[in-house]
């Protein structure tokens, strides 16, 4: 094969394509952790700068709607104790007991006709409100209708009721339009940031120039535009508010919690305590575990996909058995490391509530001595059991959003380091244009080292020049530089020495969209997207008449094809498709035809069919370079033999140049090269 052409083909080490029709790359994985937070998460803010004020806004509903949140249960022990004191009639065991004393002595009640069955009255002391009979007897004299009548209780205040319960539901719902409205913000604000993100990638693309791309994984970039961009944008919409949120809400309720009861509130933050510490420990020790378990997983799945794609040859070699041993023991380490992993973060739920319960428990048990010590109400202890899970919640909230913004910051870091690569030149201030191209091309002592490796020159001192109409083939061995001549021509590349002439103007005085547009490319590697033949043929293309595209594809023998279609050439081409590899390369021939420019790039196009496609092929070919200027890259020299001129390069030098029987007559590398195809052929 010949040299890749790395603005179309897949570098080394980049994943395999997944796209329609083979025309993308498989989405890539971003995350990961930050190398500078900080600086990352400081980018980002800044890109945000435009839409500071509405962030900060919806923000600010947050933390309002957070406190709304933490005043209700404040509000809500006012309707227990309305509740209480209306059952009760809202006196302490002392209060009570003084009350009842006063009310016996004056004749008020009768204390033979209240007292509990069996009780001997010798045996009550009423002042003695610690004594359990006494506090026993109390309690059945408060509840009876005697006492309720001398006491002039008049039950339970509904009017007072009714105005604490308006100003919750009043509470609640100012929380509830907070949150909606910061919701709607947020997400407002985080589609419009990935959005300009995904705007700025496309843009920055198109600038960069092709040693970026040729030193990248094919799949890094999309991960950026897609995986790096949603990240950022489920880290603004959720994380921020939410960690605003918890925030206000974890220091609300520590104020509010110590601001009515400062005994239960340290009851409750020592409870909660034990949970995180015990919680660390866990995460410390089923961390190692977590990461074993993304390995060997990622070997397994690895491992099976390699299988898969070489299962034919698995069984001509008969190593169904090593392969099953092998999957085995990958399978077990996955298994184990799961089991572990799972096992430990297992625990972390029934602990919480473990911890949760506990803390219930500690409330209700020190808020009942308090009560019955006549320190509280009853309406506190209602209100820290709703504190005490407001409390935890935070905690919980704050160490999700703290991970999602770490990951936010990966994320930002990546998509901020791909807009601030090195871009090419501006070339905006170029007014030169070349038209009606006559297809002359002039090589005047080309050098030329790619920037990665400036010392290892790849293009010494290159000179040819190229008639109009003419067609030059390029041959050498792997590593010759034939590719990188044509990403020269092409201002891929910048020649490091020597200039490149197109009808005599300097190509480097032409904008590259100028250059660009004098040449149709038929590569090796056919692209072909998820699309009709049709919109595949014309793609940005204009001005095409149905005849001409046609014949465009009656001339690369594929019209009969299209016409077998279900659709003809409104078919939507998929990668269920029938379409053999060298209809798709006739298909590619047939769109430069259909493009019409005035000089052309064939790359290997012949390399991966069938002889009799190659014959359809190349006869495809002669018609589309016919009275063009061409550049043909061949390996198979038996392609190239009417060419007008054969440049033979090896280490970067014509060694040799000429038609095909000239070379051949020569007895040089080309007659070598071609006699060594030969002999394999035979």
């Amino acid at each position: 094969m010949s040299e890749t052409n790395n603005q179309y083909r897949r570098p080394a080490g980049a994943p395999m394509r997944r796209g329609p029709m083979g025309g993308g790359p498989m989405r890539g994985m971003g995350g990961g952790k930050a190398k500078d937070t900080k600086g990352a998460l400081g980018k980002l803010i800044s890109y945000c700068g435009g839409q500071a004020g509405m962030i900060l806004f919806a923000l600010i509903l947050a933390a309002i709607g957070a406190v709304f949140t933490i005043i209700g249960p404040n509000r809500l022990s006012l309707l227990t104790d309305y509740i209480y004191d209306g059952l009760s009639g809202g006196a302490s065991s002392e209060e009570m007991a003084e009350d009842i004393q006063n009310q016996i002595i004056n004749g008020e009640i009768d204390l033979l006709a209240v007292l509990p069955e069996g009780t001997d009255i010798e045996d009550i002391d009423l002042t003695d409100t610690d004594n359990e009979l006494t506090r026993e007897v109390l309690s059945h004299i408060a509840l009876s209708e005697e006492y309720q009548t001398a006491h002039g209780n008049d039950g339970i205040d509904m009017d007072g009721i009714l105005g604490v319960a308006l100003l919750l539901i009043g509470i609640y719902l100012a929380s509830a339009v907070c949150n909606f409205v910061q919701h709607y913000i947020m997400q407002t604000v985080t589609q419009r940031t990935a959005k300009r993100l995904r705007g700025d990638i496309d843009t920055k693309i198109n600038r960069l120039p092709l040693k970026y791309f040729s030193g990248a994984a094919a799949g890094d970039v999309l991960s950026r535009m897609t995986n790096d961009v949603d990240m950022i944008g489920q880290a603004m919409s959720n994380s921020l508010s939410n960690l605003v949120t918890a925030v206000a809400q974890f220091i609300g309720c520590l104020i509010m919690m110590y601001y009515t009861n400062w005994i239960m509130a340290t009851t409750t933050v020592l409870t909660t305590l034990i949970g995180l510490i015990l919680m660390v420990v866990i995460m410390s020790r089923s961390q190692k575990y977590f990461t074993a378990r993304q390995e060997s997983l990622g070997a397994l799945n690895g491992y099976i996909e390699e299988m898969y794609s070489g299962h034919d040859m698995i069984r001509i070699l008969n190593a169904e058995e090593e392969v099953k041993e092998k999957f085995s023991s990958m399978n077990q380490a996955v298994k184990n490391a799961n089991f572990r992993s799972q096992f430990l973060s297992g625990l972390m739920q029934p602990l919480m509530a473990f911890i949760g319960n506990l803390g219930y428990v500690a409330v209700c048990v020190v808020g009942a001595v308090q009560m019955i010590n006549g320190q509280i109400t009853f309406g506190v202890i209602t209100a820290f059991l709703i504190y005490t899970r407001l409390f935890e919640s935070p905690l919980r909230q704050v160490s999700q959003a703290m991970t999602q913004v770490q990951s936010c910051a990966a994320a930002s870091e990546r998509v901020f380091e791909f807009l601030a690569e090195e871009e090419m030149e501006d070339e905006s201030g170029k007014t030169r244009r070349i038209e009606r191209v006559r297809g002359e091309v002039e090589f005047q002592h080309v050098k030329f080292a790619y920037p990665s490796a400036p010392e290892k020159e790849i293009i010494h001192d290159f000179s040819i020049r190229v008639k109009p109409g003419e067609k030059v083939a390029i041959v050498g061995p792997t590593g010759a530089g034939k590719t990188t001549l044509v990403n020269l021509l092409m201002r891929f590349f910048e020649p490091t020495g020597g200039t490149i002439l197109i009808d005599g103007v300097p190509t480097r005085d032409i904008p590259r969209s100028n250059v660009h547009s004098q040449f149709g490319m038929v590569l090796q590697d056919t692209w072909l997207f998820e699309g009709t033949v049709r919109e595949n043929l014309l793609y940005n293309t204009e001005g095409v008449s149905d005849e001409q595209m046609i014949q465009a594809c009656r001339a690369c023998g594929i019209h009969s094809f299209i016409q077998a279609l279900p659709q003809g050439y409104d078919s939507v081409l998929r990668d269920n498709t029938a379409i053999s590899a060298g209809q798709k390369q006739l298909m590619t021939i047939a769109r430069a035809m259909i493009q019409n420019s005035p000089m052309l790039i064939l790359d290997e196009a012949t390399s991966s069919v069938d002889t009799k496609t190659e014959m359809l092929t190349q006869q495809a070919m002669d018609r589309l370079t016919d009275k063009r200027t061409s550049f043909v890259i061949a390996h198979r020299l038996s392609t190239i033999k009417n060419a007008d001129m054969i440049l033979v390069m090896r280490d970067g030098d014509i060694v040799e140049q000429g038609s095909h029987e000239e070379l051949l007559r020569r007895n040089g590398f080309y007659a070598e090269l071609y006699n060594s195809q030969f002999e394999q052929v035979s």
